[in-house]
């Protein structure tokens, strides 16, 4: 097996500059450095990544603790920041909290334990023991898709990546009551997550542009997860005045609300029409096809690891949120036509009571 004595004799070089190269912990000069890589390349050399940690102390790893991997939004996520990862040559540990505030600490703690670089974390309902513990052990951390900035009992000196989600809901709402509803369900996420609260406050919106009232008992939370949606739909749909139209605030809870129309043999879109957040592939091969708002998923991996690797760069530098932008997909759940949904334009006006 080819040594590190080896890499230096065969690319001209000291032992001390292969190590600078390999460890990143001094400027080479690029035609040296190359020089290098090409011996590597050639000898099959295989860094001892346990030694190069000790010298640098760091692992080239980064923890990931996300909820609900097997949710497709989840999944792509991780797709996006594993890739990220391995380009910029990081290895990826993984841990799913469950949502579960003591389950968060406790995976977060272990990932910390696995001495990762730093954290990228999805934090619960109620991340304030996560918090505490990433702030006492100064973990460099960004927080994934909820964010911490608005709440009053807790402030996030932490860096933050998420999607944006008040504008893309209230968009939903008010192409609904374009169409002449006027009584719009709200299948809500999880109480205590910030997709949650930001995706409501845009439903309000909506309504409040279209000059209609908010009504308490058309808002009921799924708590995020597609049993939690029956319940909610079937709430709904219980009321003496139900609604005409549904808005589902996350993928999950979108196949939750549609098993439900189904066995009390609704039609969609023309019993009642769907409109949901979060696009997902199959999103395009239901009939009707689900009109949504669909979130860069992978994007937002990537680029909470860009923010992560900033963050490693200058520990010092300010914390910051970095929003990414919701794309509107225009399809026929909502009640349009097939060819006003492939043009991306509103079909005709329905009316509703």
């Amino acid at each position: 097996m080819p040594t590190m004595a080896d890499v230096a004799r065969s690319a001209g070089v000291s032992v001390a500059t292969v190590s600078h190269v390999l460890n990143e912990t001094r400027p080479v000069l690029p035609h040296t450095r190359q020089a290098v890589l090409d011996a590597i390349e050639e000898l099959g050399y295989t860094p001892n990544t346990l030694a190069r940690s000790l010298v640098t102390s760091r692992t080239r790893s980064i923890g990931l603790a996300v909820s609900a991997i097997s949710n497709p939004y989840f999944t792509e996520i991780l797709q996006g920041v594993e890739a990220a990862a391995l380009e910029h040559g990081y290895s990826l540990l993984i841990a799913d909290p469950h949502d579960d505030p003591e389950h968060e600490r406790k995976v977060v703690q272990l990932l910390h334990e696995r001495r990762v670089d730093g954290l990228i974390v999805a934090p619960s309902a109620d991340p304030r023991a996560l918090l505490a513990y990433l702030g006492r052990h100064a973990v460099p951390t960004v927080l994934l898709d909820r964010v911490i900035d608005g709440r009053t009992d807790i402030a996030s000196p932490f860096d933050q990546v998420c999607a944006e989600n008040t504008e893309p809901t209230a968009r939903l709402v008010t192409h609904l009551t374009g169409l002449g509803h006027r009584r719009i369900g709200l299948v809500a996420g999880l109480p205590g997550l910030s997709t949650t609260g930001e995706r409501v406050a845009g439903y309000w919106q909506g309504l409040a542009t279209a000059g209609l009232p908010f009504e308490d008992d058309l808002i009921v939370p799924g708590n995020s997860e597609s049993a939690g949606a029956e319940r909610a739909t079937a709430a709904l749909l219980s009321l003496a005045a139900p609604p005409t139209a549904l808005v589902t605030a996350n993928n999950a809870m979108t196949i939750g609300a549609l098993r439900v129309l189904r066995a009390r043999g609704l039609s969609v879109p023309d019993d009642i029409v769907l409109c949901c957040f979060d696009d997902f592939a199959w999103a395009d091969l239901f009939s009707p096809r689900l009109t949504a708002i669909a979130q860069p998923s992978r994007e937002l991996g990537a680029e909470a690891v860009r923010v992560l690797l900033e963050r490693l760069a200058s520990p010092d530098r300010p914390a910051r949120t970095v929003r990414l932008p919701c794309a509107f997909v225009h399809r026929t759940s909502c009640g349009c036509r097939e060819e006003d949904s492939a043009a991306g334009t509103p079909g005709t006006t329905l009316s509703h009571p």
